[in-house]
């Protein structure tokens, strides 16, 4: 009972229920606050030291290896970024291999004289492979003395298991590369090779099996063989097909000079008929004036026999085409065709987009000399440094005229300025689009 609070004389009975009341309300807080203390764990000092130095010791823990983790993560970075420095440089230097190899510079591994003679060292490589792999041991190596439960027999099953799977997994890899090799690939494919050698090692080094370096290397020469043949047998393709073209060509100067010649020869007879008719008439002025025309159709046919025989004889010719190639890039060429604007409407086929035009075009007895000591003159200027037979040059018509000027002596004519009408007309009507498609908006 408080020492502040008295009995009243009247209504004690009461004054007992109130206090009951609070009594029971103390003891309630008493309970709930048991009830928190222990949900709160409420501990003795000693047990509260304790528990505050095993937190900072996982405290401590946490950072420990929060920090080891940073450095492994900080490791692995500074190896990423050295990979990928690596990788940039393989990705550089194999992008500058594909521009030569589409330019047709490729440096030949094994220098053998065509793609026969690669095929055959090919094959006989193949065959030392069959071979490895059929002798025990050559072409993968593995460790002695190996045991499964105390058996050597059961080890020694295992490790020719293991052996033959490994061996699988790298022959798999190597025909992978060989089937699809290019030729400006082939250091990423021999370095892709040798990765594929080195994880055999290290995935086989409980039982030390790994790839001898015999048959590692002999299959980085099946590669190297394989780039060779691929690219000697690319070069013999294009060196068939610009031979084609060339029989291609003479074929067509032959029959166009075969066609003149009975075309000069019907006129001939033609005129010897007249003439014999006039002579038996008695007009001699008449027949004076056919005998003429008879002379120059025998010119005509020794000119045509002149240049059927003489091969060096023909026209040369200087070209451009601004719509499809730009300014100040002509083509410096000769041909021997009878008519020499057949053969540049050839090259005004579909495979560009106009026509070319002629600057220059004029007859010589000697027009592989001049076409020769041309594209020797502006050798610097040449566009195609592999392919001699792509006559391009970057150059412009004046200076081409300066040249042909001095090994031909005068010209007749001389466009310095191309046409190049369907060019210009297609400009205008591009223009003229624009302008409608502005007023439109």
């Amino acid at each position: 009972m408080s020492a502040g609070r008295t009995i009243p004389l009247f209504g004690a009975r009461r004054f007992a229920r109130q206090l009951l009341a609070d009594l029971a309300a103390v003891s309630k807080d008493r309970d709930d606050l048991h009830a928190t203390l222990a949900r709160t764990g409420a501990l003795t000092q000693l047990e509260r030291e304790k528990r505050l130095e095993q937190l900072r010791g996982e405290i401590a823990a946490a950072s420990a290896a929060q920090e080891a983790q940073r450095i492994e993560f900080a490791a692995e970075r500074e190896r990423l970024t050295a990979e990928l420095a690596e990788l940039r440089n393989d990705v550089v230097e194999t992008r500058e291999r594909v521009l030569l190899q589409e330019s047709g510079v490729y440096e030949y591994t094994h220098p053998l004289e065509d793609a026969v003679a690669c095929k055959v060292r090919l094959d006989a490589i193949r065959l030392d492979i069959k071979a490895m792999n059929k002798a025990e041991g050559r072409a993968v190596s593995a460790a002695k003395g190996w045991t499964v439960n105390g058996s050597e027999a059961k080890g020694r099953t295992m490790i020719r298991d293991y052996s033959k799977l490994m061996l699988r997994a790298f022959n798999s890899e190597a025909d992978m590369l060989v089937r699809g090799l290019k030729p400006y690939a082939l250091p990423a494919a021999v370095d892709r090779l040798e990765k594929v050698a080195r994880t055999i090692q290290r995935l086989g080094k409980t039982m030390s099996i790994e790839i001898t370096c015999e048959y590692l290397q002999l299959r980085i020469g099946e590669l190297r063989l394989t780039a060779d043949f691929i690219q000697k047998k690319a070069e013999e393709k294009e060196l068939e097909r610009q031979e084609r073209e060339r029989l291609r060509e003479e074929r067509k100067v032959q029959q166009e000079i075969e066609r003149e010649r009975t075309k000069l020869e019907k006129e001939r007879q033609h005129y010897l008929n007249a003439l014999e008719a006039l002579q038996a008439k008695g007009d001699l002025e008449a027949a004076e004036r056919l005998r003429t025309q008879v002379d120059e159709v025998d010119r005509a046919i020794s000119d045509v026999d002149f240049r059927a025989a003489n091969i060096r004889a023909g026209y040369v010719y200087v070209i451009s085409n601004i719509g499809s190639f730009g300014e100040s890039l002509i083509k410096v060429g000769m041909t021997r065709r009878l008519d020499p604007m057949d053969r540049i409407r050839e090259l005004s086929d579909a495979s560009v987009p106009f026509n070319f035009d002629v600057h220059a075009l004029f007859f010589s007895n000697d027009a592989v000399g001049i076409e020769s000591a041309m594209h020797s003159r502006l050798a610097s200027a040449r566009v195609n440094l592999v392919n001699q037979r792509r006559e391009f040059f970057r150059a412009t018509a004046s200076e081409a005229k300066a040249l042909l000027v001095e090994l031909a002596g005068d010209l007749l004519t001389f466009h310095d300025v191309p046409e190049a009408f369907e060019f210009r007309q297609s400009q205008k009507l591009a223009h003229e689009r624009t302008i409608d498609s502005g007023r439109l908006e």
